[in-house]
């Protein structure tokens, strides 16, 4: 056991996140921690880390093990290049290459015992190096990062220069370089791009040390992960095997702790007819044997009914007309920015009832290629036409068709003025914004939350065609598998660009893979696509 929490305990203003919750971890185990949002996962790892102190309990780490952490967010702000950044880790090999090279110089001007003492010295250093394998290490830095999506150009680039996305992939790659006996990932797919995730996926099942990760991303847990922390209404269960197992495990106990629940009612339901029955009879007798059961049934420990945070989340997708057979059809599009090309002369079709997703690397520019469909930007060449009777809706990864001082409940009074307050309070509390939280801003809301306040949106607009930026960014797993449902059931035409490959295997009938400049289709799924994408790209010669 290299790490183990006990009895930790966590309570805010708002009121108790965890509550005496134990687990241990194994060396080399690599763990999931997962939840929904809010339910304390961030929180748990950053006391883990020491970053914040529980109410109750502690954390033990086993002694001389080393921990890593990755948060969410990196405020990392350096003049450094993000070479140097990761050299700094390679800081003794770096000494010793010194030592090497001094060592050297000291040979060529030396001669009889002093030049025997120095090639001693010699050997012992450049043995320590080659243990060390400094030989390589330029080329295991640049590994990582490539592995990582950064290219070699892109290693001279200074720190304070880079986007949120690229300092967080810059302390990954230091993260996994520095080779921790413990690492703790909070969110590490959120800014890789697909290639990436798979590159992280390998890295993290061969990593000698333990891995603890908090994400949404249920492929990737499915890959790496053989056990599962569950904290739910503050409460840990521990679950064996990757994220599939444990949710159909859960699944399972949920549905056996209704069927008790149920068999219960039945039970307390058939004792109090047969209370009132003997009562009816007005009889000495009958009513003390009536009074015997009641006191019976009263001292029933009571099965609470199992609820879901999904049972309470209801997303429906419907539409106000239904569109014609072509819905989209783009034309030599091609698109350029600071004369670097993007993609050009790309054509395809989208027709009523398809769910296509875009995928592709970072940059290759998938979210332009939506925006160029929506008519927020304008195309260098090529058109854009849409079918007959289409009406479209589309949901902005940036969540920029949000007004930030606005409240929630203005948000949607504003938007469809139509709506009557009962009905907007409905629709809020559907998606568990209840009381006084239809009175936030949309500026103090987590992007959790600023998501499914986009997704409201969405499913109030009844278009016909959806065009969805990442739309399971910050989502929670629950609220992906709500929003899976909605969109398999729902009866337009929806194209999206996501890197959530469960989801894209879940809702896709369709692939398009910006790469190279160019798009390459897949009709079918996400699996499909991993089966068929090394055939295809031969045949487009890539």
């Amino acid at each position: 056991m290299v790490l183990s929490c006990n009895n930790i305990s966590k309570e805010f203003v708002t009121g108790p996140v965890l509550k005496e919750v134990s687990f241990h971890i194994n060396e080399h185990e690599k763990a999931a921690i997962v939840g929904i949002n809010g339910a304390g996962k961030s929180t748990l790892l950053k006391i883990i880390m020491g970053e914040m102190s529980a109410d109750n309990g502690d954390v033990f780490i086993s002694k001389g093990a080393t921990v890593g952490y990755l948060a969410q967010h990196q405020e990392i702000n350096t003049f450094l290049t993000i070479f140097d950044v990761l050299l700094e880790v390679k800081k003794d090999i770096l000494e010793l290459s010194d030592k090497m090279r001094a060592l050297e110089i000291k040979m060529k001007q030396a001669d009889g015992e002093a030049l025997d003492a120095v090639y001693e010295d010699y050997s012992r250093v450049t043995h320590e190096f080659e243990l060390k394998n400094g030989y390589a290490y330029k080329s295991e830095i640049t590994g990582i990062l490539k592995g990582l999506g950064f290219e070699e150009i892109d290693f001279d680039r200074k720190i304070n220069t880079l986007s949120g996305g690229q300092k967080t992939r810059v302390f990954l790659a230091k993260l996994l370089l520095e080779e921790p006996d413990i690492i703790l990932l909070d969110e590490p797919t959120n800014h890789l791009d697909l290639r990436s995730i798979e590159w992280l996926e390998s890295y993290l099942l061969n990593y000698k040390g333990a891995v603890i990760i908090v994400s949404h991303d249920r492929y990737f847990l499915d890959k790496i992960v053989s056990k599962v922390i569950d904290i739910e209404n503050g409460n840990v269960q521990m679950y064996l095997g990757n994220y599939t197992d444990f949710s159909n495990k859960k699944q399972m106990l949920l549905d056996a702790k209704m069927k008790e629940y149920l068999n219960q009612q039945q039970e307390i339901k058939h004792q109090e007819a047969v209370i009132t029955k003997l009562k009816q009879f007005n009889r000495e007798k009958s009513i003390k044997r009536a009074e015997s059961r009641q006191k019976q049934l009263e001292k029933i420990e009571r099965v609470e009914a199992p609820q879901t945070y999904s049972e309470n989340m209801r997303l429906s997708l419907d539409i106000s007309k239904e569109s014609g057979k072509d819905v989209l059809t783009v034309h030599n599009l091609s698109k350029s920015f600071d004369h670097k090309k993007l993609f050009w002369d790309i054509n395809f079709e989208i027709k009523r009832g398809e769910r296509v997703a875009i995928i592709g690397d970072n940059g290759t520019g998938k979210t332009t290629l939506l925006k160029i469909i929506n008519g927020l930007l304008n195309p260098d060449t090529g058109e854009v036409i849409y079918g007959s009777n289409v009406s479209v809706a589309y949901y902005d990864q940036e969540h920029q068709v949000l007004h930030m001082d606005k409240t929630l409940f203005d948000e949607l009074s504003d938007t469809y003025p139509e709506m009557t307050n009962t009905q907007i309070r409905n629709i809020l509390a559907a998606f568990l914004f209840t009381g006084e939280d239809v009175y936030k801003k949309i500026a103090d809301l987590s992007g959790g939350e600023r998501g499914i306040v986009s997704l409201v949106k969405l499913m109030l607009s009844k278009a016909n065609f959806l065009l969805l930026d990442e739309p399971t960014n910050h989502l929670d797993i629950v609220s992906k598998d709500v929003l899976e449902n909605a969109l398999n059931n729902f009866p337009g035409t929806v194209c999206y660009v996501s890197h959530d490959r469960y989801f894209i295997n879940k809702t896709a009938t369709r692939i398009l893979d910006l790469t190279e400049n160019r798009l390459l289709n897949y009709i079918g799924n996400y699996d499909y696509y991993i089966e068929k994408r090394e055939a295809v790209e031969e045949a487009a010669n890539l």
